[in-house]
């Protein structure tokens, strides 16, 4: 029995640490775009919102009721009629609106356009929120980077204060020389502090743009953290941006529903009849029977446009056309510029980060380790030494800084494409 109870809880504790663990696992850039999708309150309240417009596609499309209307006439206001039901006549009457010129079918196609602009408006809208998570992620992988800088860099120092200790007993420096390494400590301690707050404050936004309540130090996520000199040209990435920017395309269905809009002012501006028919009864006295008790008769009912009161209308959509090609042009002017603009900075961030990983890196650490072991050895100064710990420092840190200039960069080039072209 102790043996079941004791693979029960074993089993328990097994289970509960396999959760932790996968509560733990850090996700990638595609868990947590795809985690957005389907958690970002904004995004879904876009979503509805198309659903509403596509609703109105539905009333648009609606034909107009019948009519229907009954009379009783003739009652009689004398005294001397026996039955006040004599002579009564009963008029049933049915009426309908026909629609002339596609009017139906134009509201229908008017509401479409309406739906397919929401549809582009909120593939934008993500656009620009999957660029805010997008530099979320980049500040959590860059924070990541530097607490891994200033952890190393802070277990590289302890080396060197274990040595400086060491030869602090020995008598090869003296005290004061030591207490100012062990001062500078402070600095790379400072830097652990400032990539953990860092990191915090990255991922509450993340968790912020997922609408997750995941504790912090339960959440993590994990990227390349580097740059790449394999980019298209620029004209590739022009020609994308003007198939994919959803802002354009919302810009170019909206001329084409102005002129929809426009097609169905015209249509408005002509005469719908009203078919309508009637069946009447007249009631008869004492039998008698008159030329006709019961009869059918049809009509149709025009309105006399003796006032066109569409003409502002027909003129308004015309105008809106016209406007509307003017916004496609300034919108197509502004994703050129956006692309370039991009472009030029992903092309300049790579300039400047080659010559860091081909030599600049390779080169201070060189420095430092070298200035490092001549101090240790003597042969160098105090100064000297701290000098190039700094400039170490200060070219690793610039490193990490430009990867990170670089990936938001490309953040900014993949919004202005509409698209990601570079991960």
């Amino acid at each position: 029995m102790r043996l079941v109870w004791r693979s029960c809880i074993g089993c328990v504790l097994v289970n509960s640490l396999a959760a932790s663990v996968a509560a733990q696992t850090p996700l990638t850039w595609e868990q947590i775009r795809t985690r957005f999708a389907s958690t970002n309150p904004t995004v879904q309240a876009g979503a509805i919102g198309v659903d509403e417009s596509r609703a109105t596609e539905t009333t648009a499309y609606l034909r107009p009721n019948p009519l229907v209307s009954v009379s009783v006439d003739q009652f009689p206001l004398s005294g001397d009629a026996t039955n006040p039901a004599d002579n009564l006549i009963t008029v049933a009457s049915f009426g309908y609106l026909v629609e002339r010129d596609r009017k139906r079918e134009l509201r229908r196609d008017s509401a479409r356009g309406a739906t397919a602009i929401a549809e582009s408006t909120q593939a934008d809208a993500i656009r620009n929120l999957l660029f805010m998570l997008r530099t979320a992620f980049v500040q959590t992988l860059q924070a990541k980077a530097f607490q891994k800088l200033a952890q190393d860099n802070l277990a590289n120092y302890d080396q060197v204060l274990s040595i400086s200790r060491e030869r602090l007993q020995g008598g090869d420096i003296s005290q004061v020389d030591f207490n100012r390494l062990h001062l500078q400590r402070v600095q790379y301690e400072s830097d652990i502090q400032t990539a953990d707050v860092n990191l915090r404050t990255a991922k509450i936004q993340l968790l912020r743009l997922l609408n997750d309540t995941t504790p912090v130090e339960q959440f993590d996520v994990t990227g390349t953290f580097d740059f790449t000199e394999s980019i298209e040209s620029l004209a590739t990435f022009r020609q994308m941006a003007l198939d994919t920017r959803p802002d354009l395309k919302a810009a170019q269905l909206a001329v084409a529903k102005a002129a929809t809009d426009h097609q169905l002012a015209l249509a408005n501006g002509s005469t719908d009849p009203t078919l309508g028919f009637d069946l009447g009864h007249q009631q008869t006295r004492d039998n008698s029977t008159p030329p006709m008790s019961t009869w059918i008769g049809v009509n149709v009912a025009l309105p006399l446009r003796v006032f066109d009161k569409n003409q502002g209308e027909k003129m308004r959509t015309e105008l809106d056309v016209t406007r509307n090609q003017r916004l496609v042009d300034a919108a197509r002017a502004q994703v050129l510029s956006d692309v370039d603009s991009a472009y030029a900075t992903v092309m300049s961030t790579v300039a400047l980060l080659r010559p860091y990983k081909d030599s600049y890196l390779a080169e201070a650490a060189s420095v430092r380790d070298t200035v490092t072991f001549s101090y240790q050895s003597g042969g160098a100064s105090l100064l000297e030494f701290l000098q190039a710990q700094q400039e170490a420092r200060a070219v690793q840190v610039s490193y990490v800084n430009l990867v990170a200039a670089f990936l938001n960069a490309v953040s900014q080039l993949n919004l202005s494409v509409g698209r990601e072209v570079i991960q």
